[in-house]
């Protein structure tokens, strides 16, 4: 490997580094803005997306002007590719954090309306995945990677608890229905993080392994416990 790849190398990883902080503590903030009902919180959430945009774009740009020039192949070629695609996962997640604060401030003016209590759970455990993709990615932890696959299973079922629970509401209460469809909208949203979160997760397999682990969760979970 060159120094000048090396480097090129260490920038590209500084910044992905960056911008998953900045992710991370957006995802954060709009999980304490929902179950809040904090406005403020909320609209410094939307705020900080534009950053993230910006960030985005420029590690694109880095991972493409490093295969031009450097070529990389083998795992120096992974690392690039898993580069862009965490990249555009963690851009992916940052707009859902947007989304679920936009969801908030609706929330704000339905104080009467009750959030689902497993929500909370549902954002931390969503949160939780996110950050320990990213620390598997900085260890390259491919069992900790692993783990987080089978977690998505554990949000997938909340997701439908709080959904059935919303349906509930909206038949007892159809007074609430708006609120209840802003709720079941921030609750898809933070399913959803945490589906880029395992993307992120199936990255490091890739990237540790040569493995393309996506869509193989019977495979993910084997390798796991055996």
């Amino acid at each position: 490997m060159s120094k000048h790849f090396e480097r090129d190398i260490e920038n590209l990883q500084r910044g992905l580094l960056t911008m998953s902080g900045r992710v991370e503590e957006m995802v954060g903030l709009a999980n304490r803005a929902l179950c809040e009902r904090n406005s403020v919180l909320a609209q410094r959430v939307i705020e900080s997306d534009a950053a993230v945009d910006e960030q985005e774009v420029r590690l694109e740009e880095e991972c493409l002007k490093i295969l031009a020039l450097h070529q990389p192949v083998a795992i120096d070629l992974r690392r690039v590719a898993t580069v862009m695609k965490v990249n555009n996962d963690l851009e992916r997640i940052a707009d859902l954090a947007v989304n679920v604060a936009q969801r908030t401030k609706c929330l704000v003016e339905e104080p009467e309306f009750p959030i689902p209590l497993k929500l909370d759970r549902m954002a931390d455990l969503a949160r939780t995945m996110l950050r320990d993709s990213l620390d598997a990615l900085v260890d390259l932890d491919e069992s900790k990677a692993r783990l987080i696959c089978q977690t998505d299973d554990e949000v997938d079922e909340l997701n439908r608890q709080i959904i059935d629970e919303l349906q509930v509401h909206m038949r007892e209460q159809s007074v609430s229905i708006s609120a209840a469809l802003h709720c079941f909208s921030a609750t898809r949203h933070m399913e959803r993080i945490a589906d880029h979160a395992t993307n992120i997760a199936e990255d490091v397999i890739y990237l540790v392994s040569g493995e393309i682990a996506r869509h193989k969760s019977t495979h993910l979970t084997s390798s796991v416990s055996g």
